[in-house]
């Protein structure tokens, strides 16, 4: 059991601390004999696990609206974050599947109209529509401004050409929330933002991606596929801030799901290193091990400060684009540190295909890439810093110069 003292920080509230410790008694009763831990193909795990958290109720927390079935009016991102914790150390597709109702829906909640809302959210808080997130292409990652992918406006609809790829849920989702180049100004100023329903016509699954740690991924063909405009989400060519406005909410718990993964590691090296015997010693009786524990300890909760501390800055309203970049940076970094120390603590167990660090080395991977990479969270929080003209001390340049 990973150490929950730090559900006692003031970021978080007693409502935060119930929901905590709901969902992980539910956890130990549904997710850790999941079908996938059976052995049961990813695909179908997968929507078994989207059907179970709805049922539970878990999924309301990954929408906003509760007309729409949502748990609050707002997205509350610490709540988020303590579910993408809590799941991510029983399974990393758990986690997966929480993550993607909420990314994938997460600009309907942010920008849909009423109608928009009433078809789609109380579907995906339900479990009963798995949806995606379609922004990145083959020459289009970070770069958003790169995007090619075109939407031409005809009449009463809106034409789109071209590729998508890395879409987590490609070829299972019920519907994508589509990033188009609809042409009204140059660069970033001209995407439009869009609903496409997964059986649309002209929309087709042109590969399925396998990857490190299993989870449905494809690549997404568009060929002169005709979308409503009323499935159009808000302004035309304000669709770049609609992507950055819904990766902000979720970027924190891309940090949170590395805490989870983190927790587990060490768990999983704390339980190893006092039952192993060695030279007539448990091997936690040696200060190497010590020593490499306290690292993997402290890392654990300076990125869990990072990531609560953006989580609750968001939920006070404020913009959190260097401490989200902040914490996902760190906390993913951080994860992948204390994994690789698990797993060399556990020795030869360490890489048994399926044994749990062995998943979680898989896992973590990802998330030092996905929803930004490192690097890019490094030029945000550059940026910010230079934009806003102060350093660590808060104060402006020209007081230190």
């Amino acid at each position: 059991m990973a150490d929950t003292q730090y559900l006692d920080w003031p970021f978080l509230e007693p409502r935060h601390r119930d929901l905590a410790a709901s969902l992980e008694h539910w956890a130990h009763e549904h997710i850790d004999d999941s079908p996938h831990a059976r052995g049961q193909a990813t695909d179908a795990a997968c929507r078994v696990l989207v059907k179970q958290l709805g049922d539970a109720g878990w999924l309301r927390h990954a929408i906003g609206g509760i007309a729409s079935g949502g748990h609050a009016e707002a997205i509350d991102t610490r709540s988020v974050c303590l579910i993408r914790e809590t799941l991510a150390r029983h399974s990393g597709l758990a986690d997966f599947a929480f993550a993607m109702q909420g990314l994938g829906s997460g600009a309907i909640t942010l920008h849909g109209n009423d109608a928009q809302k009433r078809e789609y959210l109380s579907r995906v808080a339900a479990g009963s529509a798995i949806a995606a997130f379609a922004l990145s292409e083959p020459d289009a990652g970070s770069d958003v401004a790169a995007m090619q992918c075109a939407a031409r406006r005809e009449g009463d609809a809106y034409v789109l050409n071209g590729e998508k790829t890395w879409i987590s849920n490609g070829g299972i989702a019920d519907f994508y929330v589509v990033f188009a180049r609809s042409g009204e100004a140059p660069g970033s100023r001209g995407i439009t933002a869009f609903i496409v329903d997964a059986d649309t016509p002209g929309l087709e699954i042109a590969e399925r991606i396998e990857v490190i740690a299993p989870h449905p991924l494809a690549r997404l063909r568009f060929t002169h596929c005709r979308v409503a405009a009323e499935r159009r989400l808000g302004d035309a060519g304000q669709g770049f801030k609609i992507a950055m406005r819904t990766l902000d909410i979720f970027r924190t718990s891309v940090a949170a799901a590395a805490l989870g993964f983190a927790r587990r590691a060490l768990d999983e090296a704390v339980q190893h290193a006092l039952s192993r015997r060695m030279f007539s010693h448990a091997l936690a009786d040696f200060q190497l091990t010590q020593a490499r524990l306290a690292d993997m300890a402290a890392a654990i909760d300076a990125s869990a400060l990072l990531v609560y501390r953006a989580a609750w800055l968001r939920d006070q309203g404020r913009t959190v684009t260097k401490e989200a970049a902040m914490a996902k940076m760190v906390a993913t970094e951080s994860a992948q540190q204390v994994i690789d120390a698990a797993v060399q603590i556990l020795g030869a167990l360490g890489v048994v295909s399926e044994a749990p660090v062995e998943k979680l080395y898989r896992d973590i991977r990802a998330l030092r890439i996905y929803e930004g990479a490192t690097e890019v969270q490094k030029l945000i929080i550059a940026r910010e810093l230079l934009k806003d003209g102060t350093g660590s001390s808060g104060r402006k340049d020209e007081e230190v110069n």
